[in-house]
Parts: structure tokens; C-alpha cells; sequence
């Protein structure tokens, strides 16, 4: 429905009525360029300031010199740095938060001017009816057309155009060509409808939030990439460890059998006993065979993750300065270290991050469930004249026109309206009980992780109580063979033992050093633990009042 009021004699009270209109919308374009600080998140990064890609780098620069042939030497800090620099997946990862930021201008865009132009040239030759009516008479009518106007749509749902058309026509029936020039202002304001910077800006708000959502996504990748450096280091320091066992146990396995082949050939032996020790040595032999194809893996798998530079990627060794060492580290109660998990863990964020997204739904459908009505008013003044010139300076004249008028919709039963309110409602909940649930689950993992690291450093100690026992089990068997009261079964699986305590020793070690790392990733807290620097490191921080459906956030520093 649409009711209009043409004037003519008050167009100073329209034009006054038009410019106070005006002031509302050029006040609210500047929502347009602090809608990031508004928009409840945590650290926000400006377009201006954002590279193609993000930085992701440790608190103190640091060098690291990477030759491009010949071994690659390292200690497991430099290693978390190059797979920082080179790693061709994070490189991926990191341009997402870039390439989300686009469609924060693709939004911002709806807000722009826009100028429109157009020229025209049309000809009628046409047949008329004379004025006696008796015959008819022919004419040639050449109209030229020209227009140029600029539009924009502001925050608060105003939209304004101003525009200039210029006119000439000129026809065979008259003697001279007629020309009219007009500017003219149109404003249309909703009124329910579409009216206000909450609902105006809310897409553009979700926008800016979902590159957050990128931000934390990056950070999590990010510890889990560092993580499984510092893993793929520990196993690969493990794997030479365990070659090195290997060999030196295979070495005293020879030895066992030199021995057993001399005590037969002065015949204080049986032949029948070569045999036992004959298959600890093939035994030894497997496990050094199955060690080495488990390091070549793992060197494979530690050249992909940091990716160095050269042509010769595969083929290059890896020297790992810092064997693996037992950290003096003293836990917090895990109450502390599950709080930490639910201010640091990137998931938790975003989820809060998909919540306030939902709030700005709710706060968007909303306002859809509202009738349309605009207020809308145009002004105009036209001069007219034989020419182009002339009817410019005409303008000032008397010649005017002005319409107000307002423009009314509304669905009878505004079915689509209201089902996009109610499943923005249930996806809000839904949101919720989604973080509740991750929450419980983050917990549980923190719990299982910090059990797990005081298994394995107990597993320490008792290790190195049953290495020190197996040595003595292996000695007192050697002693007993030589004097003939045992036999190399015997002998070769204390030998056997001894191998796998030696191994297990490490072993634990290593597994204490992935449980730090596993635990610190669960918590969060990794990347800050490594004085590595990347996004999402604040977390979020909301408070929602749902029966307003508004929302208020600030960054936790």
C-alpha cells in the first residue's frame, strides 16, 4: 500500500524534512568503519594491517641458517621454526583468515556510493492526427537524453539518490527544440522494516566474526603441527637410540656365540647349544632391520613436516643435536590446567565465536518479522528553456515538484519471516548446548592427558629399576654359563631382557616428553609455552541477555 502526498507551494517544508533525514545516515556510516570494534570478538585484525598471509613467528626473532645440501642439522626449537617457515600445509592454512577477510568487504560494499550515468538519442517518425481532424500530418521527433546520478544506502536502512537529467527535444512540428534540466533529491527511510544499524550491519558483523572463527582455526592447526614436530623429533631421537641398542646388544650376541663355538671345539660343550644362541642373533638381526625401516619412515615423515629448502628434499639426513632429556617440570592441580583449556582452546572460542554469530541472526529475523514501511520523499526543481544552457540557468526559477509519501508491506501471514526467526531461535540453543558439550569434552581430555603424564613419569623411574636388575640377571647367567651351570637359552633371554629394558628405558622417556606435549595442546597452551606468536591467542569473553536478544563481548588481554 503506498500513499502519497504531491506539494507544491510547501516544498521548503519538504526539503527541510529531507535534510533531517540526512544527518541520521551520514552519522551512522561511521558504524561502517568501526563495526570491527564493535563486533564481539577477540583480536581483530585490520585489513590494512593484515598481509596476504599471517604471521606466525616466535616472541624473540630468531635466524635459523638452512644449507640446501648435505644434512640437515637441528635441535627440536629450530625444527618447530622451520616447519613454521616452510610447512607447505600451515602455508595453506594461513591465507584463510585473508580470503574469509574479503567477504567482510564484499558486505562492507553494500555501503558504498554508487554513481550512475546514462546518454541517450532516440527518433520518432510518426503520423499524428491533425488538430481539425480532417487529415493527418507527419512529424520527426529527435530526443536526447542525458543522466548521471549518485545513490547510497547507509547503516541505518536510509537510502538516498541524487541525480541531474537534462532533456532536449527537438521536433519538426515547432519551430525551436525545448530543453529541461532537473536535479532532484529522493530520500526513502524505513521505519519498522529494515530500519537501524543492528539489523543493517548484522551480516557485515557476522562476517568479521567468521574471519575470527578462521584466526583460532589457524591456531589450532598451528599446535597441532607443533606438537607433531616435537613428536616426529622424539621418535625419530628414538629410533637412532634404538638402532645404537641394537647394535651394541647384537655385537655382545656375536660375542656369546664365539664363545659357545670355542667351548665345542675343546668339547666342554654341546654342539645342541649353539642353536639357542644362533636365533637370539637372527632375532637381533630383525629387530635392527625393523629399527632402521622405522627411522628411514620417520626421517621421511620429519623432512615433510619442515619442509626445508633444496632439491633434494628425500634424500637428505637429519641430525638432531639434543637427545631426548627429562624436563624438571612440577604440574598445577588439574582444577587449574582445565580452567586454562576453557580460556585457551581454539574450538572453545570459536564455538563462542558461532554464538554471538547466532545472536546477530536472532537480532536479523527479528527484525524481518516487523511490517515494511518507508518513509519516503523526493524534491526537485526543473528549468526549462530552447536550449541546454538556458534551461541550466532557468533552474533557480519557480518550476518545482515534491511528493512524500509511505510505502506499506506486509505479509497476511508472514509464514517465511517467522520460521527464519524460530530456526534462528533453535540454532542459538543448539549453539549452546554444543559448547556445553565441548566443554565437557575438552575436560575429559585434560583429565585423561594429566593421568597420563603422571603414569609416564613414573614409568621413569620404574624402568630404570628393571634395566638395573636385568643387567644383573644378564650377568650372574653369563657367570653360571661358564661354569656350566646354564645353558645359552638361558643366557640369550637374559640377553633379550636386557635389550628390552634398555629400549623401554628410553622409551619412557620419550613417551613422558609426548605426554608433556599432548597434555599442552589439550590445554591449549603450547604455542605459548614454545614463545611462538599466532592468532587467536585472547580469549573470548560474552555475556548474553536472551530476553533482549542483544549481546556485549570484550577481549580478555
Amino acid at each position: 500500500m503506498m500513499v502519497i502526498f504531491c506539494f507544491r507551494k510547501p516544498f521548503g517544508m519538504l526539503l527541510v524534512l529531507s535534510f533531517l533525514l540526512l544527518p541520521l545516515s551520514c552519522v551512522t556510516t561511521e558504524n561502517i568503519r568501526t563495526a570491527k570494534q564493535k563486533t564481539p570478538s577477540a583480536t581483530i585484525y585490520n585489513a590494512k594491517d593484515m598481509s596476504a598471509a599471517v604471521e606466525i613467528k616466535p616472541m624473540t626473532p630468531q635466524a635459523v641458517s638452512l644449507p640446501e645440501k648435505g644434512p640437515l642439522k637441528t635441535t627440536v626449537k629450530d625444527a618447530i621454526l622451520i616447519a613454521l617457515e616452510n610447512n607447505r600445509s600451515l602455508t595453506v592454512e594461513r591465507l584463510n583468515p585473508s580470503i574469509q577477510q574479503t567477504f567482510e568487504d564484499q558486505e562492507r560494499a553494500v555501503f558504498d556510493p554508487t554513481i550512475e550515468a546514462e546518454v541517450s538519442a532516440q527518433r520518432n517518425d510518426s503520423q499524428s492526427q491533425t488538430r481539425s481532424g480532417s487529415d493527418t500530418e507527419s512529424s520527426v521527433n529527435d530526443v536526447y537524453h542525458g543522466s548521471i546520478s549518485l545513490k547510497e544506502f547507509f547503516p541505518s536502512g536510509t537510502f538516498v539518490e541524487a541525480d541531474a537529467i537534462t532533456e532536449r527535444t527537438d521536433s519538426s512540428l515547432y519551430n525551436e527544440a525545448f530543453s529541461s534540466t532537473r536535479l532532484g533529491l529522493s530520500v526513502t527511510q524505513p521505519l519498522l522494516r529494515g530500519y537501524g544499524t543492528d539489523v543493517n550491519l548484522a551480516q557485515l558483523r557476522q562476517s568479521q566474526l567468521e574471519t575470527n572463527i578462521t584466526q583460532y582455526e589457524l591456531r589450532g592447526f598451528s599446535e597441532s603441527l607443533l606438537a607433531q614436530v616435537e613428536t616426529t623429533c622424539w621418535d625419530y631421537a628414538l629410533s637412532q637410540r634404538r638402532i645404537e641398542i641394537v647394535e651394541e646388544s647384537l655385537k655382545l650376541t656375536r660375542q656369546q656365540i664365539a664363545e659357545t663355538e670355542e667351548m665345542i671345539r675343546v668339547g666342554t660343550m654341546a654342539e645342541a647349544e649353539l642353536a639357542a644362541v644362533q636365533a637370539e642373533v637372527a632375532a637381533q638381526q630383525q629387530d635392527l632391520i625393523n629399527a632402521k625401516s622405522a627411522l628411514e619412515s620417520t626421517r621421511l615423515l620429519l623432512l615433510r613436516l619442515l619442509n626445508p629448502p633444496g632439491q633434494t628434499l628425500w634424500y637428505r639426513d637429519i641430525d638432531l643435536v639434543h637427545l631426548p632429556a627429562l624436563p624438571e617440570i612440577k604440574l598445577d592441580a588439574v582444577g587449574a590446567h582445565v580452567a586454562v583449556a576453557m580460556k585457551m582452546r581454539p574450538e572453545i572460542n570459536q564455538a563462542k565465536l558461532s554464538i554471538q554469530q547466532e545472536d546477530l541472526e536472532i537480532v536479523y529475523t527479528k527484525n524481518g518479522l516487523l511490517p515494511r514501511m518507508d518513509l519516503f520523499i523526493t524534491l526537485g526543481k526543473t528549468g526549462y528553456a530552447d536550449s541546454f544552457s538556458g534551461s541550466v540557468s532557468n533552474i533557480t526559477g519557480d518550476s518545482h515538484d515534491a511528493m512524500v509519501g509511505l510505502n506499506f508491506e506486509y505479509p497476511i501471514f508472514n509464514r517465511e519471516a517467522k520460521a527464519q526467526h524460530r530456526r534462528a531461535l533453535l540454532r542459538r540453543d543448539q549453539a549452546e548446548i554444543a559448547l556445553d558439550n565441548l566443554k565437557q569434552l575438552i575436560e575429559l581430555d585434560v583429565r585423561k592427558a594429566y593421568i597420563e603424564i603422571n603414569r609416564t613419569k613414573e614409568q621413569i623411574s620404574a624402568g630404570t629399576a628393571t634395566l638395573k636388575f636385568q643387567k644383573e640377571k644378564l650377568r650372574i647367567e653369563i657367570e653360571k654359563f661358564r661354569v656350566g651351570l646354564s645353558t645359552n637359552f638361558f643366557v640369550a633371554q637374559a640377553q633379550r631382557d636386557l635389550l628390552a629394558s634398555r629400549i623401554n628405558e628410553v622409551q619412557a622417556v620419550v613417551n613422558y616428553l609426548k605426554a608433556l606435549n599432548n597434555f599442552y595442546r589439550l590445554e591449549g597452551s603450547l604455542l605459548k609455552r614454545r614463545g611462538i606468536i599466532a592468532p587467536g591467542c585472547d580469549p573470548v569473553e560474552y555475556s548474553i541477555n536472551r530476553n533482549s536478544q542483544t549481546y556485549s563481548s570484550q577481549t580478555e588481554n
